[in-house]
């Protein structure tokens, strides 16, 4: 059986590998990614803000994971909107914004800095479905660990700093978190995973992860998957469009399905599946190295995003995959021994 502190370790390792292997070919069709690679399964350097990134090196939507962790780690437990706003604001340097992250990511921190409420930056999001709070939001699962329907919660909660209520982006976000907080469990099984992610979602988003389930069943392995599913989402062709949450969360819950759970399957078909990689493998991933740990994930994969995270000056954390792991891990335990508190006292009244 894996350990929890194995599990959490295996999903941050996970989805930051998938991210910083996928950014190479973000925005590549399959096609492409066949003809130059074949099977790409090593980090590429890229472009990001006309500056090359060395190879391991994550992009924004592991900055927006980095900051929280951080707000967990220091909180030693569950966090709000506002508890994250307080992290933006100490850890974000303006400067690398168009860098390290993105210009939506600016205007959220403009608003904050200036005094709105944490919870209402949101509203103001220009693409309400985007996936970038779903593919950043695997710490809302772990503090969570074995409580999908307390994921579900923190992801509305906490997801309102990027976006609206409207939209169903927090839906996409609380099916990851759940599905999360699910693979935690130490009985969890791959189809317990997919019924948490559809649990506490609305009708549309739990129909469209089920169709896409569908499809998975008819494949044999997750390359047999994109033909399909490249069918029922490509033509769709702006690069917001490819990044909305629907896809990547469908694709990724159906992908960890056919995967077995298994994180290095996970990121290898989400790098080479084509369009949104990087966040495709961090959903997929993430959600297999939370329920099978970092015991089929490359050492030297983990090895090589440590290594680029110590020299990236742009990053809002340098902390290793591991430390960032041992803290989330320390925070959940205080958690549980809060709750334990609690459930003594309620019993001695």
């Amino acid at each position: 059986m894996t350990d929890l502190f194995d599990k959490i370790y295996g999903c941050i390792a996970a989805s930051n590998i998938g991210s910083a292997m996928g950014a190479g070919v973000e925005g590549w069709s399959t096609e492409k990614i066949i003809e130059k690679f074949g099977v790409l399964d090593r980090f590429l350097p890229y472009n990001m803000g006309g500056r090359e990134m060395p190879p391991g090196t994550t992009e924004d939507g592991i900055e927006r994971q980095r900051l929280m962790c951080t707000a967990i780690i220091e909180k030693r437990g569950r966090i709000t909107a506002n508890d994250l706003a307080k992290v933006w604001l100490r850890d974000i340097n303006p400067k690398n914004f168009g860098i390290q992250m993105l210009g939506d990511d600016e205007i959220f921190y403009r608003l904050v800095k200036a005094g709105m409420p944490p919870g209402d930056v949101g509203k103001y999001s220009n693409w309400p479905g985007i996936v970038s709070f779903a593919r950043s939001c695997h710490p809302i699962g772990i503090i969570n660990a074995c409580n999908p329907e307390q994921a579900a919660v923190d992801a509305f909660d906490v997801g309102r700093i990027y976006q609206p209520l409207h939209g169903h982006g927090l839906d996409w976000a609380a099916a990851v978190a759940s599905g999360i907080a699910e693979a935690l469990r130490p009985k969890a099984t791959v189809d317990s995973v997919v019924e948490a992610s559809i649990k506490y979602v609305a009708s549309p988003v739990r129909d469209e992860i089920l169709e896409g389930m569908e499809l998975a069943k008819k494949c044999k392995d997750v390359f047999d998957m994109r033909a399909p599913f490249n069918r029922k989402y490509s033509g769709v062709g702006t690069t917001y469009a490819m990044s909305m949450a629907n896809e990547i969360v469908t694709k990724g819950i159906a992908m960890f399905y056919v995967a077995k759970g298994d994180p290095k399957t996970l990121i290898i078909g989400g790098v080479n599946f084509g369009r949104d990689t990087d966040c495709l493998a961090a959903v997929g991933a993430g959600l297999g190295g939370a329920f099978s740990g970092t015991k089929n994930i490359p050492p030297k994969w983990i090895e090589t995003v440590d290594k680029a995270t110590k020299y990236n000056e742009y990053t809002v954390s340098k902390r290793t995959l591991k430390e960032t792991a041992q803290g989330l891990y320390e925070a959940l335990l205080n958690t549980a021994n809060k709750m334990k508190q609690q459930i003594k006292e309620i019993e001695a009244t």
